[in-house]
């Protein structure tokens, strides 16, 4: 199996603050609870217990050595230099904000920066043994430091900056400094807080009591106190498995950021998300660290079936099999132990105590099944510009390179693209676009197929191993299921797969490619190897898996994606056009190379005037106000993005706040729904999408999103001018 996965270790990339607007950086986004953010962990082997086991810890190490060493794209010497980059990376994912460390702690730590190679060649955890318990004791001296500073009022006239930047920050010398440092914290949260509440009073609807400062920094500080208390309880409750995974994670991760430790739990997640398909009852669930509520019933999905089940509803007890085996109360429990009791094999039953929103208990028995994640899958739309012109153009939007490599093959994105493309060639449209945008990537083999879609046959993308000759994958298939206009659009989220289709379309010059500055730049491929097959030792597994960087993939001019991305032909205003994004931000990227080139060409269709097409889109952009404003905001974004201090004393953070809430406003509605954008679904699809309230919103949502999107307005206008462009050239 090979996957393309844009994200670290196929994970989610937790950065160290979220920015709303504003740009504020949001309540308790360290990178030290990076790990918490991977939801829906199942079935919690035995891998390890909160206590250490010195077989199985070294038997692992031993087998991710042998990986990085054997297989690995571009291994590198495990030695002192090796072992101060895994030491650096490491601190960083744990403590990159230094809330938690102070010098006395990294004086100790210190004493491994070069002995981390020995350890992990050893089979040892002297540093990582010694980096938790420091932890440890530090979660509990900071959380009587946050209870001590929040049970009183705070002084907000000192004139402090917190600096939020960890980069741009010394390890504290003491606990004073330290304490410091938390303290201007907590000011901070409360004046975000505090000002936030100020501006829902202010608002001419707002019906209830208008509170003074005094009382809204009262009752601010005890939601931050509890929202702090539940932080700090998740991360006091993390187990010596996610800890040890972190560790893992920072020495495959100086390899390149895409190369990962999985336990098993983990990499059954990233095989549904890859798959798109689960067994279990088929909803979703979210926690505030002491319940468990449904956000979501899947529909479609066994729970929806059965009825009964609704969002809000809370779950208190779980059972295996009927409503007379024993329950077992979950309150409390972390999300990841709650999804291992209710997911499980199809046909097997579990039985959930719920309490309603009105306080009664209701006790339901499902019966596990295959769920379809359906809102992952490709959709299809028609649109015109009724103002304009009535052709009509089919858009595809794929959110993800989706594949099942189970025996069932259940999901191919590859197949349901070509489907949705013989739905839009009944309803007879004369182009289509194919938006890629936020499409980090997935299966390499469907990216193949799918772009074959549209080209006779030929080489897509070329696959290069360590030290071998590049492979070249091909499409062998001589139809062209679609053989008109074609755009593809991108933006700085778009990776690895979305990459090879966008370029081979590009390079072939099949397809108008239109988008944001660049694509994400990631041009590396994973594949999965258990780790349970290089050891003898039945007693230590199961071990988990490895994602590995095996290969690189290039163009078939010979030019690379790796950091490079793919440049749009067309490129327009987008948010984060002037913040660099992607492979470029991430540790230990590989670099960007060439190869030789491998001969292509086709005969579907060439784009009559690329030039013209460029000089028409250019003069629309610079006379639509939405796109100027989108620009301006962009400028601002980049400009807020460099800020890293804040004001905590009172006068010049309101100062601040107005600033950037004044600068938001303006910015805040740039997106209206665009007059004689008309976008509807196809026939085909409405019997399924009014089957259930819960897809009948969901498409509403998805149609008024898509009104709004002055990025796919101006490329159905360029899909337009293409087809006048072919009128004029005599192209049928």
């Amino acid at each position: 199996m090979q996957y393309l996965p844009s994200r670290r270790n196929g994970k989610s990339d937790f950065d160290l603050f979220s920015f709303d607007m504003k740009l504020k950086p949001s309540l308790l986004l360290f990178s030290f609870i990076g790990v918490l953010g991977i939801a829906f962990l199942v079935n919690r082997s035995s891998l390890f217990t909160g206590d250490p086991n010195p077989q199985k810890e070294a038997a692992l190490m031993k087998a991710v050595l042998q990986h990085l060493s054997g297989v690995h794209f571009q291994p590198k010497d495990i030695d002192d230099a090796f072992s101060k980059s895994v030491y650096n990376l490491y601190l960083k994912n744990i403590d990159g904000g230094k809330r938690f460390y102070n010098q006395d702690d990294i004086n100790q730590l210190n004493v491994f920066e070069e002995k981390i190679d020995d350890q992990a060649n050893a089979g040892t955890f002297q540093f990582f043994d010694l980096s938790v318990t420091l932890m440890e004791q530090s979660l509990v001296k900071t959380q009587g430091w946050y209870r001590e500073i929040l049970a009183a009022p705070l002084d907000f006239s000192k004139n402090d900056m917190l600096e939020v930047d960890g980069d741009k920050l010394h390890w504290a010398k003491n606990d004073t400094e330290l304490r410091a440092r938390w303290e201007k914290w907590m000011k901070y949260e409360l004046l975000s807080r505090i000002t936030d509440e100020q501006a829902k009073q202010d608002k001419p609807e707002f019906k209830g009591e208008k509170k003074d400062f005094t009382t809204l920094e009262k009752e601010q500080r005890a939601k931050v106190l509890d929202t702090y208390d539940k932080w700090l309880k998740r991360l006091q409750k993390l187990d010596r498995t996610k800890r040890l995974e972190i560790f893992l994670n920072a020495i495959t991760n100086v390899f390149d950021p895409h190369t990962g430790y999985f336990s098993p739990s983990d990499k059954e997640n990233f095989d549904i998300q890859m798959s798109g398909k689960l067994e279990g009852i088929g909803a979703r669930l979210q926690s505030d660290g002491e319940k468990t509520s449904i956000t979501e019933v899947v529909p479609g999905g066994p729970a929806w079936k059965q009825g009964g089940l609704e969002a809000k509803d809370i779950i208190v007890k779980v059972s295996q099999g009927d409503t007379d085996a024993e329950s077992v109360d979950i309150m409390g429990w972390d999300i990841d132990d709650v999804v291992s009791k209710i997911r499980g094999p199809k046909g097997t039953k579990v039985t959930l105590t719920i309490q309603k929103t009105d306080g009664s208990e209701k006790v339901i028995t499902i019966i596990r099944d295959v769920v379809i994640m359906e809102e992952g899958f490709a959709k299809s739309l028609i649109l015109n510009d009724k103002a304009q012109d009535q052709n009509k153009i089919g858009y595809i939007y794929l959110p993800k390179f989706y594949a099942d490599f189970t025996p069932s093959g259940a999901t191919s994105c590859a197949l349901d693209v070509q489907k949705e493309v013989a739905k839009l060639k009944a309803e007879q449209v004369m182009g289509i676009i194919l938006d890629l945008r936020g499409n980090g990537g997935g299966s390499l083999r469907d990216v193949v197929q799918m772009s074959g879609l549209f080209i006779e046959e030929g080489p897509i993308v070329q696959v290069k191993s360590r030290n071998k000759k590049p492979e070249i994958m091909t499409d062998n298939d001589s139809r062209v299921q679609w053989g008109g206009p074609l755009v593809v659009m991108v933006n700085g989220f778009s990776a690895s797969a979305s990459e090879i289709l966008a370029a081979a379309m590009q390079d072939y010059a099949r397809a108008v490619i239109v988008g944001s500055t660049g694509t994400y730049g990631k041009g590396t491929v994973q594949r999965f190897y258990d780790l349970d097959n290089v050891v003898s030792d039945e007693a230590v597994k199961p071990l988990g898996s490895m994602k590995l960087t095996m290969q690189k993939f290039y163009r078939v001019t010979g030019k690379t994606t790796q950091l490079d991305g793919v440049t749009p032909d067309i490129i327009l205003p987008d948010f984060y056009n002037l913040i660099e994004t992607g492979e470029r931000d991430n540790d230990y990227p590989l670099e960007s190379t060439v190869i030789e080139p491998v001969p292509f060409n086709q005969g579907a269709y060439h784009i009559s005037d690329m030039e013209q097409l460029k000089k028409n889109s250019a003069n629309r952009v610079s006379a639509d106000p939405t796109f100027k404003k989108v620009g301006e905001n962009a400028s601002r974004l980049r400009k807020q993005k460099d800020q890293t201090m804040y004001p905590v004393q009172l006068e010049k953070y309101l100062q601040w706040n107005k600033r950037m809430d004044e600068e938001a406003d303006r910015y805040d509605k740039i997106f209206n729904q665009i007059e004689g954008f008309n976008i509807q679904n196809l026939a085909a699809d409405l019997p399924q999408i009014q089957s259930d309230t819960a897809r009948v919103a969901r498409n509403d949502s998805w149609l008024k999103d898509r009104q709004k999107d002055v990025q796919l307005y101006e490329t159905v206008q360029i899909v337009l001018d293409m087809l006048h462009m072919d009128a004029l050239a005599g192209k049928h």
